[in-house]
């Protein structure tokens, strides 16, 4: 007998969204809590300001903002999407807060879940939703990728409050029958082992229960992180995996419209970029506004640039999340944006 084969579709990134809080936070607010100022902070970082939710603003608003900016630049009902991956490690329901963002958005038909992956998740969240979408089960998807740092933030910590930001952003993700498949390739990896270089660990507190017998009570920490180890991960790594993605490809680094890196730190981007000696008006950077809001970057920075006119239909985008876990992975995709 004959195997019946399965319809292997493409997808095509149509549509974004992103959305950050009011309140903005300057380096030289930042001096007036920690021993710091704004030049130490830009030479180190890159990073100019960031922005940090309100009283009420909660990651679900923030999340439900660049998913709705996402579905009406592509033009959809959201009655119409499959599928929403929120990407998160900070979510208001530490049970998950997808299907509270897909009941705001009125997508009653999708299905929702959180994914965690750290500063690496968007990426991650991509590629899972991809997958769905060629297999031919679904048709629409809705990437979300959001955090709010800044809750788990030691504002007392001068090696790391300075880093973090709050925001989100979302890409609309759809199957096509096209040759053309906007996401080109893919790597992940994950090194449990050097995790504890940058972690956000649970708080052990035992408390009794019954006579003879204890109990945990949830809780966790502040953001721990060994700046000086990471920064030598991101620089290190990142570089190789992209490297095997465009040999695997048999793309030159020339041909590359756009780098798009999660925004940790600008010397990272600029290492990156020296590495495959890609000019700097080719690297996506706003670091300098928003700092590192993990999950969000990527498709905040998207966004913006698609928004203001830079990134075109058709452009070729390499990309790479990298961060807590340790995870990172690299992306080749082409935006197509709205049909």
């Amino acid at each position: 007998m004959a195997e019946t084969l399965k319809t292997i579709f493409g997808v095509s990134l149509v549509g974004s969204g992103s959305a950050t809080p009011i309140q903005r936070l300057t380096n030289d607010e930042l001096g007036l809590r920690v021993d710091t100022n704004d030049s130490w902070i830009r030479s180190r970082t890159g990073i100019r300001t960031r922005h940090v939710s309100g009283p009420n603003e909660t990651l679900s608003d923030l999340s439900h903002k660049a998913g709705r900016a996402a579905l009406k630049m592509a033009g959809w009902d959201p009655k119409s999407v499959d599928l929403i991956i929120l990407a998160t490690s900070t979510p208001d329901d530490l049970f998950g807060s997808a299907p509270k963002v897909q009941a705001k958005l009125g997508a009653e038909n999708a299905v929702a879940f959180d994914l965690t992956a750290a500063c690496s998740g968007f990426l991650f969240a991509l590629v899972t939703a991809a997958q769905f979408l060629r297999g031919g089960s679904m048709q629409r998807a809705l990437v979300i990728g959001a955090d709010q740092l800044t809750k788990w933030v030691d504002w007392d910590d001068r090696r790391s409050c300075v880093l973090f930001g709050d925001g989100a952003g979302a890409v609309a993700l759809e199957a096509n029958n096209s040759s053309e498949d906007g996401l080109i390739g893919f790597y992940m990896k994950s090194d449990g082992a050097r995790g504890d270089c940058l972690n956000l660990p649970q708080v052990q507190n035992h408390l009794p229960l019954v006579p003879g017998k204890t109990h945990q009570r949830g809780g966790f920490s502040s953001i721990q992180m060994n700046g000086q180890e990471v920064y030598k991960f991101a620089v290190r790594e990142v570089p190789a995996l992209l490297g095997e993605l465009l040999e695997a490809h048999c793309i030159n680094p020339e041909s590359i419209d756009w780098l798009l890196l999660h925004q940790a730190n600008q010397r990272i981007l600029d290492a990156v970029a020296d590495r495959f000696s890609i000019p700097t008006e080719k690297v996506l950077s706003n670091l300098f506004e928003y700092g590192n809001t993990s999950a969000a970057t990527i498709p905040l920075m998207l966004d913006e640039a698609v928004q203001d006119g830079r990134v075109q239909s058709g452009h070729l985008i390499a990309s790479s999340g990298f961060g807590a876990g340790l995870s990172w992975g690299a992306a080749l995709f082409r935006w197509q944006g709205p049909t």
